[in-house]
């Protein structure tokens, strides 16, 4: 209970610390860009094109998605890529904030915060973009688009929780941040972001297994109109992240002690 009270305390103590930290490297983020805000829209602009130059050549062969297979694949590739950034915010951020865990005393909550603040602005970004993008590329949502940021905040927290257990390796061992956009690019082709959902075969009992797939159908779903097809599935998904994010938190906690006394040694 001691380590939960306290636990609670820094979340609640980091807050202003976390708001200023991410203010501070979203302001140095984009100042350093000539593009900013865009590298959002590009890799997804780059990975749909190239998926659909491979489908009109014939050098792939797509089952039917349900919507216009570009709005199928630029969702489904932002969605992924908002997933994917959520993952490997805590070792990120950890690696960022060394100088200051190694001599500065504050809340360690706050980096996680920050990163989460981070994430969360890029969210938002990326729906801006992804609304009139679904329009021009044919798709008209209906009343679910209300649910989409719910959805995109999950995809949040199912990163960030993720990616809470592998920071404390990923600190001692710098192979596991390098290994993790290596795993991200195979863990794609297994997730329905740019294949429709097989009706069946072992192919489609994967896809089934990974917990990465309700989400992406889900918020895609609610996206573009279509119907969920793995919503109690999705809600399963989300309640096993929310309790993965707390024991996250926790692991953390206790091992951050261990990784500064590491880095001062």
């Amino acid at each position: 209970m001691e380590l939960l009270r306290g636990l609670l305390a820094d979340l609640r103590a980091s807050r202003e610390l976390a708001w200023r930290l991410a203010v501070r490297d979203l302001r140095v983020q984009y100042r350093q860009s000539y593009l900013g805000y865009l590298w959002a829209f590009i890799s997804p602009l780059a990975n749909t094109a190239a998926w659909m130059f491979l489908n009109a050549s014939g050098v792939i062969k797509v089952a039917d998605t349900g919507i216009p297979y570009p709005a199928y694949v630029f969702s489904g590739t932002m969605l992924w890529q908002l997933l994917v950034e959520s993952f490997q915010s805590p070792l990120q951020q950890l690696g960022a904030a060394k100088g200051m865990l190694a001599k500065l005393n504050f809340p360690r909550e706050a980096i996680i915060m920050s990163g989460f603040i981070k994430i969360l602005s890029s969210a938002g970004i990326k729906l801006v973009i992804l609304l009139p993008a679904l329009l021009l590329l044919g798709v008209t949502p209906d009343w679910h688009l209300v649910l989409v940021p719910f959805a995109m905040l999950l995809l949040v927290i199912t990163g960030i929780a993720l990616g809470l257990l592998v920071a404390p390796l990923g600190m001692l061992y710098t192979d596991i941040g390098r290994a993790i956009p290596l795993a991200a690019q195979f863990a794609m082709y297994i997730t329905p972001v740019v294949f429709a959902m097989p009706a069946q075969g072992r192919m489609a009992r994967i896809l089934e297994l990974n917990p990465a797939t309700p989400l992406i159908l889900t918020a895609r779903a609610w996206l573009t109109g279509a119907e969920s097809p793995m919503l109690g599935y999705f809600i399963g998904v989300c309640t096993t992240m929310l309790v993965l994010l707390f024991l996250g938190l926790l692991l953390y906690r206790i091992t951050m002690p261990l990784l500064i006394e590491r880095l001062n040694s």
